[in-house]
This record gives structure tokens, sequence and C-alpha cells, in this order.
């Protein structure tokens, strides 16, 4: 096949890859490596400080990041989308890649001679349902769960490609320590109480690893705080190699979501890691852990209490190679090549 000429906009306030903190820049990253090894032409728009094997352009300062947050934000990020898609219109790029909202209305209104695939992150409302009934005409939509796209009814999507994790940062053990892991900011929809419960039941000491927002600060204070000791601990920041050792010494990830969350990139890097997940059955974790190969899924508590029972069943490295297998950066970019290709077959058959 003939390489694609790929544009990819990035968000302007983090650096690909991320320093730190930025999932969407990291996916962006890990496609655009994946993209290039193939032979395609991928042109990454985005902070100062990008950089990759691909073309990347930098027109947001990385002072920028400072912005975050204030009156600035919104007229930045306008600003910087308007002069990247002028570079876009400017050369001669087959397929365009956008990863938010402003993007994407900004690209369908300039009338671009270009085919725009978006990504959606995120979970969904009513009003995201009316807003990309409206776009999808002219963007071509991609989730990333089938999860995800069940909460929006009469979108036109054009494909669904699952989040990739990153090889580089996953420790695949298959010797287990003697605690149970759950990575993820600590809220009710995450249910860390409910963690708490299976753990004690079960008689296996938890470490609940994730940030506390302002936002939930009664909830830890109240349900999760008055818990820990000896048999439950909390590590409010966990980055690099102790987060890739965390989950790959666990003997389970205990994933209790209370919500229909539309991914969920610690089940899959708990997996890549041989550590089996165990969740609740909602949202994408339905189509995430396969049960009997990465982990198990159950209704509620005692499920998840009767599933941990089971973990013996479960060969380690069978379940960190299926993980590869299904999320691996090279199945993301299939997923995407695939959009991209069909989008721009049925432009020039047009």
């Amino acid at each position: 096949m003939d390489p694609l000429r790929v544009a990819v906009v990035a968000p302007p306030w983090y650096p690909i890859p991320p320093e730190g903190y930025g999932g969407i820049e990291l996916l962006i990253y890990l496609l655009a490596q994946e993209l290039h090894e193939r032979g395609n032409h991928v042109t990454v728009i985005g902070s100062q400080g990008s950089r990759g094997d691909f073309e990347v352009i930098s027109l947001a300062p990385s002072s920028w990041e400072e912005k975050l947050g204030t009156r600035d934000q919104e007229p930045l990020n306008l600003a910087y989308l308007l002069e990247a898609h002028d570079l876009v219109r400017l050369r001669a790029f087959d397929i365009v890649h956008e990863h938010n909202y402003t993007a994407m209305t900004i690209a369908a209104s300039m009338g671009l001679p270009t085919p725009i695939v978006a990504t959606i992150h995120g979970d969904l409302t009513e009003g995201d349902a009316r807003f990309l009934s409206a776009i999808d005409s002219k963007v071509h939509l991609a989730g990333i769960s089938e999860a995800q796209q069940r909460q929006v009814a009469g979108v036109r999507w054009r494909g669904m490609v699952y989040n990739a994790f990153d090889p580089a940062a996953v420790e695949v053990s298959l010797e287990k320590d003697d605690y149970m892991v759950q990575l993820a900011r600590i809220s009710r929809d995450k249910a860390q109480h409910l963690a708490i419960e299976i753990s004690r039941r079960v008689g296996c000491p938890l470490v609940l690893a994730g940030k506390v927002d302002d936002a939930e600060r009664e909830y830890f204070e109240t349900e999760i705080q008055p818990h820990l000791g000896e048999s439950v601990n909390w590590i409010e920041n966990v980055a690099g190699q102790e987060k890739a050792r965390l989950l790959a010494r666990a003997k389970a990830m205990l994933f209790p979501i209370q919500w229909e969350e539309p991914f969920g990139i610690a089940m899959v890097e708990a997996m890549a890691s041989g550590t089996p997940v165990l969740a609740t059955e909602r949202g994408a974790a339905v189509e995430l852990v396969e049960p009997g190969v990465t982990g198990f899924l159950a209704r509620d508590v005692d499920g998840l209490v009767e599933a941990y029972g089971k973990l013996g069943e479960i060969d380690l490295r069978r379940c960190a190679e299926r993980a590869h297998e299904r999320f691996g950066p090279a199945r993301m970019a299939d997923g995407y090549e695939s959009i991209y290709r069909a989008e721009v077959a049925s432009v020039r058959r047009a």
C-alpha cells in the first residue's frame, strides 16, 4: 500500500511524549511512532519540546502549560488551533487526526479539503450526543470503546479503536507478592471503599494508588482514610519504575467501578504486567477483561470476592501476552490506519 501523509493535531499544553501527566499525548506519540515505522509520513503539530522519529512542528511554547485553568486557556487554544489548521491547509496531507472538540469544530468550519478523523476521549453525555450528531457528517468520529459509543444515540461513528499502553513502561512478572492494587483517582465512582471491603473479606493486603481531588476530599476522609494502616496502604503519586513494579508484583488489580467507565488504561497496564484484573461488569471493563484469561468480571462485591478465589486459574504469562496482542501500539495503529485508508479511498472515489 502507498504510504499515507498524516497530520496529527495534538493539544497545545504538554509535549509529545509527555514528561509526566498527559494520557492523550502519550497515545499520540505511540500512534505516530508506529505509523512512521510502517513507512507513513507523519507530522505531529503540538507543544514545544515534542520529539519523535516523525516530523514535529511545535507551535505552542512550553510556558502555555501554566495557562491551563486560567482565563487565557481558551483564547490561546483557539489561536493555536487556527494556526495549526492554516498550516494543514498549506500542506498536502491525506488525513488530519484531531483529539478535541474545539479542534474538530475549527477543522470542520474551515472547510478543509483533507478528511478529518477525530478520536473522542472520555465519557459522553446528552450534550455530547447533540454536538457529535451535528458534526458527524463533516468529521469522521472514532470511539475508544463500544461502551463509550453506546452512551450517545444517533451518532454516526466511523470506527472504534482501543487505546494502547506503552510497552516500555510496564514490567512483566510471574512472581507475585502478597497484595492487591487499585490504581485510580480516589472517587466514589472508582469505589476504593469497595476495594477495601474486598481486601478485608479475602484477607489480602491492598495498595491504593491515586490522587485525591478537592471534590472527593470528603469521600477520602470519611470512607478511605479511617481504614488506612497495616493492611491498606495509600500512595498519592506513583509513576515510572515504581508504578511498573507495583503493578507487576500485585496478585490482582481491583477495579470495582460504579460507573460506565469508557476505557480504563490502568486495567490494560495491569494485564500487560501479568496481573489479572477483578472488575465489576460496568462500562468498558466488559470489553477489556477476558474472563479466565486476563481476569474475572462480577456483578458485585460478593462476586469479586468469589473471583479472588479463582486467581490460580489464570496463566499469568498468557495474561500478559493477551494484553500485548490486544492493546499494544501496533494494534492501535492497525485500527486507525484502517479508518484513515477507508476515508481517503472514499474521497478519491467521490
